[in-house]
Protein backbone atom coordinates (compact mmCIF):
# COMPACT_ATOMS: atom_id res chain seq x y z
CA UNK A 1 0.00 0.00 0.00
CA UNK A 2 1.32 3.42 -0.92
CA UNK A 3 0.87 6.23 1.60
CA UNK A 4 0.69 9.81 0.48
CA UNK A 5 3.92 11.56 1.59
CA UNK A 6 1.82 14.33 3.15
CA UNK A 7 0.30 11.84 5.65
CA UNK A 8 3.20 9.42 6.12
CA UNK A 9 4.69 11.40 9.03
CA UNK A 10 1.46 11.75 11.06
CA UNK A 11 0.54 8.10 10.46
CA UNK A 12 3.98 6.94 11.52
CA UNK A 13 3.80 9.03 14.69
CA UNK A 14 0.32 7.65 15.48
CA UNK A 15 1.53 4.07 15.06
CA UNK A 16 4.41 4.76 17.47
CA UNK A 17 2.26 6.42 20.12
CA UNK A 18 -0.79 4.15 19.90
CA UNK A 19 0.81 1.15 21.72
CA UNK A 20 1.82 3.40 24.64
CA UNK A 21 -1.73 4.74 24.94
CA UNK A 22 -3.15 1.23 24.93
CA UNK A 23 -0.63 0.02 27.50
CA UNK A 24 -1.28 2.99 29.77
CA UNK A 25 -4.88 1.89 30.18
CA UNK A 26 -4.27 -1.86 30.21
CA UNK A 27 -4.97 -3.72 33.47
CA UNK A 28 -2.17 -5.87 34.83
CA UNK A 29 -2.26 -9.63 35.37
CA UNK A 30 -2.83 -10.87 38.89
CA UNK A 31 -0.01 -13.43 38.88
CA UNK A 32 2.67 -12.76 41.51
CA UNK A 33 6.35 -12.30 40.66
CA UNK A 34 9.44 -10.88 42.39
CA UNK A 35 10.56 -7.34 41.52
CA UNK A 36 12.58 -7.14 38.29
CA UNK A 37 16.30 -7.62 38.85
CA UNK A 38 18.17 -4.45 37.76
CA UNK A 39 21.35 -6.50 37.34
CA UNK A 40 19.87 -9.09 35.03
CA UNK A 41 20.71 -9.20 31.35
CA UNK A 42 18.42 -6.85 29.46
CA UNK A 43 15.41 -8.62 27.97
CA UNK A 44 12.14 -7.29 26.65
CA UNK A 45 9.15 -8.32 28.75
CA UNK A 46 6.23 -9.18 26.46
CA UNK A 47 3.19 -6.99 27.05
CA UNK A 48 -0.24 -8.45 27.74
CA UNK A 49 -1.93 -9.69 24.60
CA UNK A 50 1.29 -10.46 22.72
CA UNK A 51 2.21 -13.92 21.56
CA UNK A 52 3.78 -16.05 24.29
CA UNK A 53 3.50 -16.01 28.09
CA UNK A 54 3.42 -12.48 29.45
CA UNK A 55 4.86 -11.72 32.86
CA UNK A 56 2.64 -9.72 35.18
CA UNK A 57 3.62 -6.11 35.75
CA UNK A 58 5.17 -5.56 39.16
CA UNK A 59 2.33 -3.28 40.29
CA UNK A 60 -0.19 -6.15 40.13
CA UNK A 61 1.80 -8.51 42.34
CA UNK A 62 1.81 -8.96 46.10
CA UNK A 63 5.19 -7.28 46.19
CA UNK A 64 3.74 -4.34 44.30
CA UNK A 65 0.95 -4.01 46.84
CA UNK A 66 3.45 -4.12 49.70
CA UNK A 67 5.53 -1.54 47.91
CA UNK A 68 2.54 0.86 47.72
CA UNK A 69 1.74 0.31 51.38
CA UNK A 70 5.31 1.07 52.39
CA UNK A 71 5.33 4.23 50.30
CA UNK A 72 2.01 5.41 51.78
CA UNK A 73 3.28 4.80 55.32
CA UNK A 74 6.49 6.74 54.66
CA UNK A 75 4.54 9.61 53.12
CA UNK A 76 2.28 9.82 56.17
CA UNK A 77 5.27 9.81 58.51
CA UNK A 78 7.40 12.27 56.50
CA UNK A 79 8.18 15.55 58.16
CA UNK A 80 6.46 18.53 56.60
CA UNK A 81 8.92 20.75 54.71
CA UNK A 82 10.23 23.80 56.49
CA UNK A 83 9.03 27.14 55.06
CA UNK A 84 11.78 28.77 53.01
CA UNK A 85 13.53 31.42 55.09
CA UNK A 86 17.01 32.24 53.87
CA UNK A 87 19.73 32.79 56.47
CA UNK A 88 21.47 36.15 56.53
CA UNK A 89 24.56 36.65 54.40
CA UNK A 90 27.72 35.82 56.37
CA UNK A 91 30.16 38.70 56.82
CA UNK A 92 33.01 38.75 54.33
CA UNK A 93 34.34 40.35 51.18
CA UNK A 94 32.06 38.52 48.74
CA UNK A 95 29.01 40.42 47.50
CA UNK A 96 26.27 39.30 45.13
CA UNK A 97 27.97 40.81 42.06
CA UNK A 98 30.28 39.61 39.32
CA UNK A 99 32.80 42.34 40.08
CA UNK A 100 33.01 41.12 43.69
CA UNK A 101 33.63 37.53 42.57
CA UNK A 102 36.21 38.73 40.06
CA UNK A 103 38.05 40.70 42.73
CA UNK A 104 37.98 38.13 45.55
CA UNK A 105 37.79 34.60 44.13
CA UNK A 106 40.75 32.26 43.75
CA UNK A 107 40.43 28.62 42.74
CA UNK A 108 41.74 26.27 45.45
CA UNK A 109 45.29 25.11 44.91
CA UNK A 110 44.34 21.72 46.39
CA UNK A 111 41.91 21.25 43.50
CA UNK A 112 44.39 22.20 40.77
CA UNK A 113 46.93 19.85 42.38
CA UNK A 114 44.50 16.94 42.79
CA UNK A 115 44.31 15.90 39.11
CA UNK A 116 42.00 12.96 39.82
CA UNK A 117 38.69 12.84 41.66
CA UNK A 118 35.45 10.89 41.67
CA UNK A 119 31.78 11.71 41.35
CA UNK A 120 28.69 9.51 41.26
CA UNK A 121 25.19 9.16 39.80
CA UNK A 122 23.11 7.14 42.26
CA UNK A 123 19.42 7.47 42.96
CA UNK A 124 15.92 6.29 42.11
CA UNK A 125 16.87 5.92 38.43
CA UNK A 126 19.29 3.16 39.48
CA UNK A 127 16.30 0.88 40.20
CA UNK A 128 14.81 0.56 36.68
CA UNK A 129 18.36 0.72 35.28
CA UNK A 130 17.08 1.47 31.79
CA UNK A 131 18.22 3.95 29.15
CA UNK A 132 19.88 6.50 31.46
CA UNK A 133 19.58 8.59 34.62
CA UNK A 134 16.89 10.58 32.72
CA UNK A 135 14.48 7.66 33.14
CA UNK A 136 11.82 9.80 34.83
CA UNK A 137 11.61 12.01 31.75
CA UNK A 138 11.48 9.08 29.36
CA UNK A 139 8.89 7.00 31.19
CA UNK A 140 6.36 9.86 31.07
CA UNK A 141 6.42 10.14 27.29
CA UNK A 142 9.88 11.49 26.60
CA UNK A 143 10.73 8.16 24.96
CA UNK A 144 7.84 6.03 23.68
CA UNK A 145 9.87 2.81 23.83
CA UNK A 146 10.83 3.34 27.46
CA UNK A 147 7.26 4.30 28.30
CA UNK A 148 5.96 1.02 26.78
CA UNK A 149 8.67 -0.96 28.51
CA UNK A 150 7.90 0.66 31.85
CA UNK A 151 4.18 -0.13 31.61
CA UNK A 152 4.85 -3.75 30.60
CA UNK A 153 7.43 -4.30 33.34
CA UNK A 154 6.17 -2.21 36.23
CA UNK A 155 2.53 -1.41 35.46
CA UNK A 156 0.30 1.41 34.15
CA UNK A 157 1.41 4.90 35.09
CA UNK A 158 -1.52 5.44 37.43
CA UNK A 159 -0.52 2.29 39.35
CA UNK A 160 3.28 2.47 39.21
CA UNK A 161 4.84 5.85 38.64
CA UNK A 162 8.36 7.07 39.25
CA UNK A 163 7.64 7.62 42.96
CA UNK A 164 7.03 3.88 43.30
CA UNK A 165 10.72 3.21 42.76
CA UNK A 166 11.44 4.91 46.09
CA UNK A 167 10.83 1.85 48.35
CA UNK A 168 12.98 -0.22 45.97
CA UNK A 169 15.91 2.18 46.36
CA UNK A 170 16.97 0.46 49.54
CA UNK A 171 20.78 0.82 49.80
CA UNK A 172 20.55 -2.23 52.09
CA UNK A 173 24.13 -3.28 51.29
CA UNK A 174 25.62 0.20 51.37
CA UNK A 175 28.80 0.53 53.43
CA UNK A 176 30.10 4.11 53.24
CA UNK A 177 33.34 3.16 55.01
CA UNK A 178 34.04 0.47 52.40
CA UNK A 179 33.29 2.95 49.63
CA UNK A 180 35.66 5.50 51.13
CA UNK A 181 38.45 2.95 51.51
CA UNK A 182 38.03 1.95 47.86
CA UNK A 183 38.15 5.60 46.76
CA UNK A 184 41.37 6.15 48.71
CA UNK A 185 42.93 3.07 47.09
CA UNK A 186 41.97 4.43 43.65
CA UNK A 187 44.25 7.42 44.17
CA UNK A 188 41.38 9.91 43.94
CA UNK A 189 41.84 13.12 45.92
CA UNK A 190 38.16 14.04 46.27
CA UNK A 191 34.68 12.55 46.00
CA UNK A 192 31.67 14.61 44.88
CA UNK A 193 28.45 12.54 44.71
CA UNK A 194 25.14 13.68 43.28
CA UNK A 195 23.05 15.12 46.08
CA UNK A 196 19.93 15.54 43.98
CA UNK A 197 19.37 14.76 40.34
CA UNK A 198 16.79 16.18 37.93
CA UNK A 199 14.11 13.98 39.53
CA UNK A 200 13.90 16.06 42.73
CA UNK A 201 14.77 13.29 45.24
CA UNK A 202 17.35 14.54 47.75
CA UNK A 203 19.99 12.19 49.13
CA UNK A 204 20.39 14.18 52.32
CA UNK A 205 18.43 15.09 55.42
CA UNK A 206 16.73 18.13 53.93
CA UNK A 207 14.40 20.29 55.98
CA UNK A 208 13.13 21.95 52.77
CA UNK A 209 12.44 18.91 50.59
CA UNK A 210 10.51 16.15 52.34
CA UNK A 211 11.12 13.81 49.38
CA UNK A 212 14.53 12.72 50.62
CA UNK A 213 16.52 9.61 51.55
CA UNK A 214 15.90 10.05 55.28
CA UNK A 215 12.10 10.17 55.05
CA UNK A 216 11.92 7.53 52.31
CA UNK A 217 13.80 4.65 50.69
CA UNK A 218 17.05 3.94 52.56
CA UNK A 219 16.02 6.15 55.54
CA UNK A 220 19.63 7.29 55.74
CA UNK A 221 21.40 10.61 55.32
CA UNK A 222 23.52 9.47 52.39
CA UNK A 223 25.49 12.69 51.97
CA UNK A 224 26.07 12.98 55.69
CA UNK A 225 27.38 9.45 56.09
CA UNK A 226 29.63 9.45 53.03
CA UNK A 227 31.04 12.90 53.82
CA UNK A 228 32.27 11.64 57.18
CA UNK A 229 33.66 8.42 55.67
CA UNK A 230 35.65 9.97 52.81
CA UNK A 231 37.07 12.72 54.97
CA UNK A 232 38.23 10.08 57.44
CA UNK A 233 40.18 8.53 54.54
CA UNK A 234 41.80 11.89 53.72
CA UNK A 235 39.71 12.83 50.67
CA UNK A 236 37.97 16.14 50.08
CA UNK A 237 34.19 16.07 49.83
CA UNK A 238 31.91 17.82 47.35
CA UNK A 239 28.28 17.75 46.24
CA UNK A 240 27.01 17.64 42.66
CA UNK A 241 23.63 19.36 42.60
CA UNK A 242 21.37 18.95 39.55
CA UNK A 243 18.21 20.13 41.30
CA UNK A 244 17.76 23.34 39.30
CA UNK A 245 16.63 21.25 36.31
CA UNK A 246 13.71 19.78 38.26
CA UNK A 247 11.31 22.70 37.72
CA UNK A 248 10.16 21.55 34.28
CA UNK A 249 12.10 18.34 33.70
CA UNK A 250 9.25 15.82 34.05
CA UNK A 251 6.63 15.71 31.31
CA UNK A 252 2.99 15.94 32.47
CA UNK A 253 0.86 12.88 31.76
CA UNK A 254 -2.83 13.29 32.61
CA UNK A 255 -4.37 10.32 34.40
CA UNK A 256 -1.04 9.15 35.76
CA UNK A 257 0.15 9.08 39.36
CA UNK A 258 1.24 12.68 38.90
CA UNK A 259 -2.37 13.56 39.85
CA UNK A 260 -1.90 12.08 43.34
CA UNK A 261 -2.19 15.07 45.75
CA UNK A 262 0.51 13.65 48.02
CA UNK A 263 3.04 13.67 45.20
CA UNK A 264 2.18 16.74 43.15
CA UNK A 265 5.05 18.71 44.67
CA UNK A 266 7.42 15.83 43.97
CA UNK A 267 6.64 15.68 40.26
CA UNK A 268 6.29 19.44 39.89
CA UNK A 269 4.23 19.24 36.69
CA UNK A 270 1.22 21.32 37.76
CA UNK A 271 2.98 24.20 39.50
CA UNK A 272 4.84 26.05 36.77
CA UNK A 273 3.39 29.57 36.92
CA UNK A 274 5.54 32.69 37.35
CA UNK A 275 4.82 32.62 41.08
CA UNK A 276 5.80 28.95 41.19
CA UNK A 277 9.01 29.77 39.40
CA UNK A 278 9.92 32.34 42.05
CA UNK A 279 9.10 29.92 44.84
CA UNK A 280 11.19 27.22 43.17
CA UNK A 281 14.16 29.58 42.79
CA UNK A 282 13.95 30.54 46.46
CA UNK A 283 13.81 26.85 47.38
CA UNK A 284 16.88 26.15 45.23
CA UNK A 285 18.83 28.84 47.05
CA UNK A 286 17.65 27.56 50.44
CA UNK A 287 18.63 23.95 49.66
CA UNK A 288 22.09 25.02 48.54
CA UNK A 289 22.60 27.04 51.70
CA UNK A 290 21.41 24.01 53.65
CA UNK A 291 23.98 21.81 51.91
CA UNK A 292 26.69 24.39 52.57
CA UNK A 293 25.92 24.69 56.29
CA UNK A 294 25.24 21.00 57.00
CA UNK A 295 28.14 19.41 55.12
CA UNK A 296 30.69 22.19 54.48
CA UNK A 297 31.50 20.86 50.99
CA UNK A 298 34.90 21.57 49.47
CA UNK A 299 33.28 21.62 46.04
CA UNK A 300 29.75 22.49 44.93
CA UNK A 301 28.92 21.52 41.34
CA UNK A 302 25.96 22.65 39.21
CA UNK A 303 24.67 21.25 35.92
CA UNK A 304 23.71 23.20 32.79
CA UNK A 305 20.31 24.33 34.08
CA UNK A 306 21.80 27.35 35.84
CA UNK A 307 23.72 28.64 32.82
CA UNK A 308 21.28 31.29 31.53
CA UNK A 309 21.89 34.93 32.46
CA UNK A 310 18.36 35.29 33.84
CA UNK A 311 19.44 33.26 36.88
CA UNK A 312 22.45 35.41 37.72
CA UNK A 313 20.93 36.97 40.84
CA UNK A 314 20.28 33.68 42.64
CA UNK A 315 23.57 32.16 41.46
CA UNK A 316 25.45 35.13 42.86
CA UNK A 317 23.58 34.85 46.14
CA UNK A 318 24.66 31.22 46.54
CA UNK A 319 28.26 32.00 45.56
CA UNK A 320 28.62 34.90 47.98
CA UNK A 321 27.09 32.87 50.80
CA UNK A 322 29.33 29.86 50.08
CA UNK A 323 32.58 31.77 49.78
CA UNK A 324 31.99 33.96 52.83
CA UNK A 325 30.99 30.92 54.85
CA UNK A 326 34.16 29.09 53.75
CA UNK A 327 36.27 31.99 55.01
CA UNK A 328 34.64 31.48 58.42
CA UNK A 329 35.60 27.81 58.25
CA UNK A 330 39.15 28.61 57.14
CA UNK A 331 38.70 26.47 54.02
CA UNK A 332 39.45 27.00 50.35
CA UNK A 333 36.39 25.90 48.34
CA UNK A 334 34.99 26.28 44.85
CA UNK A 335 31.91 26.14 42.70
CA UNK A 336 32.19 24.11 39.51
CA UNK A 337 29.90 24.96 36.59
CA UNK A 338 29.52 24.63 32.86
CA UNK A 339 29.40 26.86 29.80
CA UNK A 340 32.13 28.92 28.17
CA UNK A 341 32.78 32.61 27.66
CA UNK A 342 29.72 34.80 27.87
CA UNK A 343 27.51 31.70 28.04
CA UNK A 344 29.23 30.45 31.16
CA UNK A 345 27.01 29.84 34.16
CA UNK A 346 29.44 31.87 36.25
CA UNK A 347 31.33 34.65 34.51
CA UNK A 348 33.77 34.66 37.43
CA UNK A 349 34.26 32.64 40.58
CA UNK A 350 33.95 29.08 39.31
CA UNK A 351 35.98 26.10 38.16
CA UNK A 352 35.07 25.27 34.57
CA UNK A 353 33.52 21.84 33.99
CA UNK A 354 33.42 19.96 30.70
CA UNK A 355 31.04 17.01 30.34
CA UNK A 356 32.80 14.01 28.80
CA UNK A 357 36.39 13.87 27.62
CA UNK A 358 35.57 14.35 23.94
CA UNK A 359 34.01 17.77 24.63
CA UNK A 360 37.20 19.39 25.91
CA UNK A 361 37.37 21.85 23.04
CA UNK A 362 39.62 23.35 21.97
CA UNK A 363 42.17 20.74 22.97
CA UNK A 364 44.90 22.97 24.33
CA UNK A 365 46.68 23.89 27.54
CA UNK A 366 44.40 26.04 29.66
CA UNK A 367 45.53 28.63 32.17
CA UNK A 368 42.32 28.58 34.21
CA UNK A 369 41.14 25.94 36.70
CA UNK A 370 39.05 23.28 34.97
CA UNK A 371 37.87 19.69 35.16
CA UNK A 372 36.14 17.12 33.02
CA UNK A 373 33.42 14.81 34.36
CA UNK A 374 33.55 11.53 32.47
CA UNK A 375 31.55 8.33 33.08
CA UNK A 376 33.28 5.04 33.81
CA UNK A 377 30.78 3.40 31.44
CA UNK A 378 28.49 4.24 28.57
CA UNK A 379 26.04 6.06 30.89
CA UNK A 380 26.38 8.15 34.03
CA UNK A 381 23.74 6.23 36.01
CA UNK A 382 23.81 2.43 36.18
CA UNK A 383 21.85 0.70 33.41
CA UNK A 384 21.52 -2.93 32.39
CA UNK A 385 24.06 -3.72 29.72
CA UNK A 386 26.34 -0.82 30.63
CA UNK A 387 29.61 -0.93 28.66
CA UNK A 388 32.70 0.02 30.63
CA UNK A 389 35.80 1.84 29.49
CA UNK A 390 39.00 -0.12 29.96
CA UNK A 391 41.44 0.71 32.76
CA UNK A 392 44.02 1.59 30.12
CA UNK A 393 41.73 4.15 28.50
CA UNK A 394 40.78 5.72 31.84
CA UNK A 395 44.43 6.10 32.86
CA UNK A 396 45.27 7.64 29.50
CA UNK A 397 42.43 10.11 29.98
CA UNK A 398 43.78 11.09 33.39
CA UNK A 399 47.16 11.71 31.78
CA UNK A 400 45.69 13.56 28.80
CA UNK A 401 43.66 15.85 31.06
CA UNK A 402 46.59 16.49 33.40
CA UNK A 403 48.84 17.49 30.50
CA UNK A 404 46.42 20.35 29.69
CA UNK A 405 46.31 21.60 33.33
CA UNK A 406 42.97 19.92 34.02
CA UNK A 407 41.46 17.60 36.62
CA UNK A 408 39.80 14.32 35.64
CA UNK A 409 36.61 13.56 37.61
CA UNK A 410 35.51 9.97 36.98
CA UNK A 411 31.82 9.17 37.48
CA UNK A 412 30.76 5.93 39.17
CA UNK A 413 27.42 4.16 38.76
CA UNK A 414 26.39 2.14 41.86
CA UNK A 415 23.49 -0.29 42.11
CA UNK A 416 20.33 0.54 44.08
CA UNK A 417 21.37 -1.79 46.91
CA UNK A 418 24.44 0.38 47.56
CA UNK A 419 27.09 -1.84 45.99
CA UNK A 420 29.56 -0.75 43.32
CA UNK A 421 29.76 -3.32 40.50
CA UNK A 422 32.96 -5.35 40.54
CA UNK A 423 33.92 -4.13 37.07
CA UNK A 424 33.98 -0.57 38.39
CA UNK A 425 35.92 -1.56 41.50
CA UNK A 426 38.50 -3.37 39.39
CA UNK A 427 39.08 -0.25 37.29
CA UNK A 428 39.46 1.94 40.35
CA UNK A 429 42.05 -0.42 41.80
CA UNK A 430 43.93 -0.53 38.49
CA UNK A 431 44.03 3.27 38.44
CA UNK A 432 45.26 3.32 42.03
CA UNK A 433 47.97 0.78 41.25
CA UNK A 434 49.15 2.89 38.32
CA UNK A 435 49.13 6.12 40.34
CA UNK A 436 51.11 4.32 43.05
CA UNK A 437 53.96 4.05 40.56
CA UNK A 438 53.45 7.19 38.49
CA UNK A 439 51.63 9.64 40.75
CA UNK A 440 54.72 11.86 40.91
CA UNK A 441 54.14 12.75 37.23
CA UNK A 442 50.47 13.59 37.90
CA UNK A 443 49.72 15.07 41.32
CA UNK A 444 50.76 18.68 41.78
CA UNK A 445 52.10 19.05 38.24
CA UNK A 446 51.55 21.86 35.77
CA UNK A 447 51.54 21.83 31.98
CA UNK A 448 54.65 22.38 29.89
CA UNK A 449 54.68 24.76 26.92
CA UNK A 450 53.03 22.02 24.85
CA UNK A 451 50.87 19.24 26.20
CA UNK A 452 51.96 16.44 23.91
CA UNK A 453 53.06 15.00 20.61
CA UNK A 454 51.87 12.20 18.37
CA UNK A 455 49.18 11.47 15.77
CA UNK A 456 46.20 12.22 18.01
CA UNK A 457 47.86 15.33 19.43
CA UNK A 458 48.54 16.63 15.92
CA UNK A 459 45.14 15.76 14.42
CA UNK A 460 42.49 14.90 17.03
CA UNK A 461 39.47 13.11 15.56
CA UNK A 462 36.30 15.05 14.80
CA UNK A 463 34.13 14.17 17.78
CA UNK A 464 31.59 16.95 18.40
CA UNK A 465 29.27 14.83 20.56
CA UNK A 466 32.06 13.91 22.94
CA UNK A 467 31.53 10.15 22.78
CA UNK A 468 34.09 7.58 23.86
CA UNK A 469 36.50 8.16 20.98
CA UNK A 470 39.38 7.76 20.70
CA UNK A 471 39.52 4.05 21.51
CA UNK A 472 42.52 2.63 23.31
CA UNK A 473 44.07 1.58 20.01
CA UNK A 474 44.54 5.23 19.02
CA UNK A 475 47.25 5.61 21.63
CA UNK A 476 50.52 4.20 20.37
CA UNK A 477 54.02 4.73 21.74
CA UNK A 478 54.25 7.75 19.44
CA UNK A 479 51.58 9.43 21.57
CA UNK A 480 53.27 11.27 24.45
CA UNK A 481 52.00 13.75 27.03
CA UNK A 482 54.05 16.17 29.11
CA UNK A 483 53.75 17.43 32.66
CA UNK A 484 56.15 19.45 34.79
CA UNK A 485 57.37 20.33 38.23
CA UNK A 486 60.07 22.96 38.86
CA UNK A 487 63.20 21.75 37.09
CA UNK A 488 61.61 18.48 35.98
CA UNK A 489 59.91 17.47 32.74
CA UNK A 490 57.83 14.29 32.68
CA UNK A 491 57.18 12.55 29.38
CA UNK A 492 54.29 10.08 29.71
CA UNK A 493 54.35 7.55 26.88
CA UNK A 494 50.90 6.14 26.16
CA UNK A 495 52.14 2.67 25.16
CA UNK A 496 55.33 0.67 25.68
CA UNK A 497 57.88 1.87 23.10
CA UNK A 498 60.01 -1.25 22.98
CA UNK A 499 63.78 -0.92 23.18
CA UNK A 500 63.89 2.82 22.51
CA UNK A 501 61.56 5.71 23.26
CA UNK A 502 61.79 8.62 20.81
CA UNK A 503 60.58 12.08 21.87
CA UNK A 504 60.65 14.37 18.85
CA UNK A 505 59.78 17.51 20.84
CA UNK A 506 63.16 17.17 22.59
CA UNK A 507 65.25 16.88 19.42
CA UNK A 508 68.50 18.77 19.34
CA UNK A 509 67.75 22.36 18.34
CA UNK A 510 64.01 22.04 19.00
CA UNK A 511 62.20 25.30 19.63
CA UNK A 512 60.62 23.67 22.68
CA UNK A 513 64.02 23.57 24.38
CA UNK A 514 64.68 26.87 26.12
CA UNK A 515 67.93 26.16 27.94
CA UNK A 516 69.68 23.78 30.23
CA UNK A 517 71.04 20.34 29.43
CA UNK A 518 69.61 16.94 30.20
CA UNK A 519 71.51 15.53 33.18
CA UNK A 520 69.66 12.28 33.75
CA UNK A 521 66.54 10.37 32.75
CA UNK A 522 64.67 7.96 35.00
CA UNK A 523 61.68 5.70 34.43
CA UNK A 524 59.23 5.93 37.32
CA UNK A 525 58.95 2.54 39.01
CA UNK A 526 62.37 1.43 37.72
CA UNK A 527 65.57 1.67 39.76
CA UNK A 528 68.47 3.56 38.24
CA UNK A 529 68.96 5.93 35.33
CA UNK A 530 68.52 5.29 31.61
CA UNK A 531 70.97 5.82 28.75
CA UNK A 532 69.98 8.36 26.10
CA UNK A 533 71.15 10.21 23.03
CA UNK A 534 69.86 13.40 21.43
CA UNK A 535 69.94 14.27 17.75
CA UNK A 536 67.85 16.03 15.11
CA UNK A 537 65.24 13.25 15.19
CA UNK A 538 64.59 13.49 18.88
CA UNK A 539 65.59 12.43 22.35
CA UNK A 540 66.20 8.67 22.20
CA UNK A 541 65.96 6.81 25.49
CA UNK A 542 67.12 3.23 25.99
CA UNK A 543 64.28 1.45 27.81
CA UNK A 544 64.75 -1.43 30.27
CA UNK A 545 63.49 -4.92 29.55
CA UNK A 546 60.99 -4.98 32.41
CA UNK A 547 57.96 -2.73 32.45
CA UNK A 548 57.25 -1.04 35.79
CA UNK A 549 53.49 -0.92 35.17
CA UNK A 550 50.90 -2.08 32.65
CA UNK A 551 49.79 1.00 30.77
CA UNK A 552 51.33 4.49 30.52
CA UNK A 553 55.05 4.91 31.21
CA UNK A 554 56.53 8.06 32.76
CA UNK A 555 60.05 9.29 32.03
CA UNK A 556 61.48 11.81 34.50
CA UNK A 557 63.86 14.19 32.74
CA UNK A 558 66.12 16.39 34.89
CA UNK A 559 68.43 19.26 33.90
CA UNK A 560 66.43 21.23 31.36
CA UNK A 561 65.29 24.79 31.86
CA UNK A 562 61.65 23.77 32.17
CA UNK A 563 59.07 26.45 31.49
CA UNK A 564 55.79 25.70 33.22
CA UNK A 565 52.38 26.92 32.07
CA UNK A 566 50.88 27.94 35.38
CA UNK A 567 47.24 28.29 36.37
CA UNK A 568 45.80 31.74 37.06
CA UNK A 569 43.70 30.89 40.12
CA UNK A 570 41.45 33.91 39.66
CA UNK A 571 40.91 33.63 35.90
CA UNK A 572 37.60 32.77 34.22
CA UNK A 573 37.60 30.37 31.27
CA UNK A 574 39.19 32.83 28.83
CA UNK A 575 41.17 36.07 28.91
CA UNK A 576 39.04 39.23 28.93
CA UNK A 577 40.21 40.02 25.39
CA UNK A 578 38.47 36.86 24.16
CA UNK A 579 35.28 37.01 26.19
CA UNK A 580 33.34 39.50 24.08
CA UNK A 581 30.85 42.10 25.27
CA UNK A 582 28.84 41.85 28.46
CA UNK A 583 25.89 39.46 28.09
CA UNK A 584 22.30 40.54 27.77
CA UNK A 585 20.24 40.40 30.93
CA UNK A 586 20.88 41.80 34.40
CA UNK A 587 24.03 43.65 33.37
CA UNK A 588 23.83 45.86 36.43
CA UNK A 589 25.17 42.89 38.34
CA UNK A 590 28.43 43.30 36.44
CA UNK A 591 29.07 46.80 37.70
CA UNK A 592 27.79 46.81 41.28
Amino acid sequence: MTICPRWSGPIRRFLLVCPAICLLAAPGSLRSQPPPDPNATATRTPAAGRRGAAAAPYSSTEQGAANRAKLAADLAAARAPKPVALPSMPPGPFRETWTSLQANYRAPEWFVDSKFGLCMHWGLFSVPARQSEWYVRYMYGGNSGIMRDHIATWGPLDQFGYKDFIPLFTAEKWDPAAWAALFRRSGARFFSPTGEHHDGFSLWDSAYNKYNSVNFGPHRDILGEISVAVRKEGLRFGVNNHSFEHFDFIRPVAGSDQDDPGWRDFYHVYNRSAADRQAFDDLWVAKNMELIDKYRPDLLWFDNGVNARQWDAIKLKVAAYYYNRALEWGKSVALSTKGLGDRAAYLFGSIKDYERQGRILPREIKTYAWEVDDPIGSKFGYVKGIVYKSSALLIRRIVDTTSMNGVYMLNLSPLPDGTIPQEQQDRLLEIGKWLGVNGEAVYGTRAWTRYGEGPFYSAPPDNPRGNDDPPSETYSAREIRFTTKPGILYALIMDWPGDTAVISSLAAGSKDLTGGRIEKIELLGHAGTLDFTQDSEGLKVKMPQDRPCDFVFALKITGLDVRQTLVDYSAPDAPASKRGPAPAGPTELLSQ
